[in-house]
């Protein structure tokens, strides 16, 4: 079978030639030997294109005698009786041997070219993978060490509170030093811990299902004041040291969103004002509309965060200020949520403390 593949280019030169031959033989003295030497050229650069060097080689010594025998005076003769065109034919002969070997060349070339782009394109996914992989291991461990001290430190807590009050319950006990009121810090400790892991385990279920798209929005026609005015409602033990500014633009349009959700969202934007901004600063809420948004902004008077951190903080686990309490997940389930009815958030620049905005899109026909 290999044997016979091997004779194929050779087979199709010898028909090809004798196919052409005979079409212009045909034509008789309606071709000239200038065109049937370039007729066969080309049918040369053809099989040197597809199979390569020496089939074009063997085409070329070919045409040129079927050139000679059929179309150069003496016709049906080998002899040559013009000089001329002995040159003609030697010309024909050195062009279609050169113009052969450039082709086949270039088609080594090319399939040389290809393969090595094969293997750098295989050496690169691999390469990629790698990268990946390493990349997936040190997220992976970050998110095991963050999660792991967000859950180590209630859990702390909450361990020295109960040991210390089964120790102080004891019959056996040497001494009895807790006061009635330290027994309610400590069980207020207790109950304030346990709020903390409850709200952790809340969040990452949250954001499990954010990630993986399955999120589900409950949307209706809503006003924006009713969305303030629950998320305020929930924040009021937050912001009860600062003081609160709401502004909302006349004859806003309904937007249709899920209520609850875009609540969640100002609420998680006012707690993280009211924690990283001092007692008695301002936070302002602004509500307008911008073009086929609503444009909602929730500003404070704190340090503000740097330009280099205002992407990161919407990442998981991240937290720019990590001497305030938090699991770095609310500004990740914030992103989630208005990207999840097709708005984006960011971080104002040049804003006064740290300016939080987002756009939510209205329909067409608001």
């Amino acid at each position: 079978m290999n044997r016979l593949k091997t004779f194929i280019p050779y087979l199709l030169a010898v028909s090809g030639a004798a196919a052409l031959t005979a079409g212009m033989f045909a034509l008789g003295n309606h071709i000239n030997p200038i065109t049937v030497a370039l007729v066969f050229l080309l049918f040369v650069l053809l099989l040197a294109t597809i199979f390569g060097n020496r089939p074009a080689i063997f085409c070329s010594l070919l045409a040129m005698f079927c050139l000679n025998f059929f179309f150069l005076p003496p016709i049906g003769t080998l002899t040559i009786a013009d000089p001329q065109n002995w040159i003609a034919l030697l010309a024909f002969l050195v062009v279609a041997m050169t113009a052969g070997q450039l082709s086949a060349q270039a088609k080594r070339r090319a399939e040389e070219a290809e393969q090595l782009y094969r293997e750098l394109q295989a050496a690169f996914e691999q390469s990629s993978r790698a990268e990946a992989f390493r990349q997936s291991e040190r997220l992976k461990s970050a998110l095991l060490d963050a999660v792991t001290h967000d859950l180590r430190t209630p859990l702390t807590s909450i361990k020295a509170s109960v040991t210390m009050l089964i120790e102080e319950s004891q019959a056996d006990a040497i001494h009895i030093t807790l006061e009635p009121r330290g027994r309610v810090e400590l069980l207020e400790i207790i109950n304030e811990e346990t709020d903390r892991l409850n709200s952790f385990i809340e969040s990452m279920v949250e954001l499990a299902r954010i990630e993986a798209g399955e999120l589900s929005l409950q949307k209706t026609r809503t006003e924006v004041e009713e969305i303030f005015a629950n998320a305020l409602q929930r924040a009021e033990s937050l912001t009860a040291d600062h003081r609160l500014t709401v502004e909302i633009e006349e004859n806003l349009p309904l937007l249709s969103v899920d209520p609850k959700a875009i609540a969640e969202v100002v609420y998680n934007l006012l707690n993280n004002a009211a924690k990283y901004s001092p007692a008695n600063s301002l936070i302002k809420i602004n509500a307008k509309k911008n073009g086929d948004n609503i444009h909602i902004s929730v500003a404070d008077e704190g340090r503000g965060i740097a330009e280099a951190d205002r992407e990161k903080v919407f990442r998981k686990f991240y937290r720019a200020d990590k001497t305030v309490k938090g699991f770095g997940m609310g500004l990740a389930i914030v992103r989630g949520i208005v990207e999840a009815h097709g708005g984006k958030i960011w971080i104002e620049t040049g804003a006064t403390g740290a300016q939080f905005v987002f756009d939510l899109p209205l329909k067409k026909d608001e």
